[in-house]
């Protein structure tokens, strides 16, 4: 089972063309997008640097939590100023994919490879009473490999796997299992690594399907609303969306990490324009895992492999 999820993952990931994505025209806000407000961050494992960070989250005093490859979760103020860090249980079989906040403050580690949520204060004490999962199956409350929680208005939780069983499981404020839709494949309502999740005040839950090179919009009860997206460069195209952000004012953000870019769209999924390229250079990005957007509507992108945070203003 394990074997056949991973092979699925190295296969989704593998298949990736390095494909430079230009700014086009009737880009967002081209001419301040192209040029980074900050950008801070370097290669290496001391306080304030990374090695290949793989999610981001904000809380409401604009505190930034990024997760790296070392399975260390680096807090850090608005002017990416290191604040604290504290590192995961075990990680020898991998780290986590997903980060969000919940609405009592606490930090939710989607702890990919051990196949559980795990829930942190935000000074890092782990509350392992707390932890949704930790046994990989395909049964009510098992999992996959975990790429992200998300919560709804009336506090139930979401969970999003991927490997064997590419699902969405909902769990009650008291995480108990509630149910479960999706599973493997490229029709509409299935999913191939759905990478990341965010509910909106309706509590519609948007998923960027990954490998599917799509958006997937589904109610509280797993009934798919809409979808978009076909893999490409153009407009409107997606190339393995790692990320989406919603801004509250009618526009989803998306991190396309293939495109090595970041796409705006309309809710109804029309294009309005896309900034970033491939590169190191300050405002090129080299395969961005993911967004999140502060209070004063400034978007940070975690650009991966270059080991950075890069913010924008639109």
């Amino acid at each position: 089972m394990a074997a056949v999820a991973l092979g699925r993952r190295e296969f989704c990931r593998g298949a990736l063309g390095l494909v430079a994505a230009t700014c086009v025209s009737g880009c967002v806000g081209e001419a301040a997008a192209s040029v980074p407000e900050k950008v801070w961050g370097q290669v290496g494992i001391t306080d304030g640097r990374f090695q290949k960070p793989r999610a981001i989250t904000i809380d409401e005093e604009d505190q930034l939590y990024i997760v790296d490859m070392t399975a260390r979760i680096q807090v850090f103020d608005r002017d990416g100023n290191f604040i604290r860090v504290w590192q995961t249980p075990v990680h020898d079989n991998g780290r986590p994919t997903g980060l969000s906040i919940t609405h009592d403050g606490l930090v939710a580690v989607a702890d990919t490879h051990y196949y559980r949520v795990l829930f942190y204060t935000k000074l890092g004490e782990l509350q392992e009473d707390l932890t949704i999962g930790g046994t990989m199956g395909q049964g009510p409350g098992e999992f996959g490999f975990v790429t992200d929680v998300a919560q709804d208005a009336a506090g139930n939780y979401y969970v999003s796997e991927y490997g064997e069983f590419d699902r969405i499981q909902k769990f009650s404020t008291e995480r108990k299992y509630l149910l479960q839709w999706g599973g493997h494949g490229g029709e509409p309502g299935k999913f191939a690594r759905p990478q990341s999740m965010a509910v909106d005040g309706d509590r519609l839950i948007w998923i960027t399907d990954a490998c599917n090179h799509r958006i997937q919009v589904f109610d509280e009860v797993g009934k798919l609303v809409k979808m978009w997206g076909e893999q490409g460069t153009a407009p409107g195209q997606l190339s393995y969306p790692y990320s989406g952000w919603l801004d509250g004012q009618g526009h989803l953000y998306v991190c396309e990490f293939g495109n090595h870019r970041v796409q705006k769209f309309t809710l109804d999924g029309k294009s309005l324009g896309t900034w970033g390229s491939e590169g190191r250079g300050p405002g090129q990005l080299f395969n961005p895992w993911a967004i999140v957007m502060d209070s004063l509507g400034r978007i940070d992108v975690l650009d991966s492999n270059n080991h950075r945070v890069q913010r924008f203003v639109l």
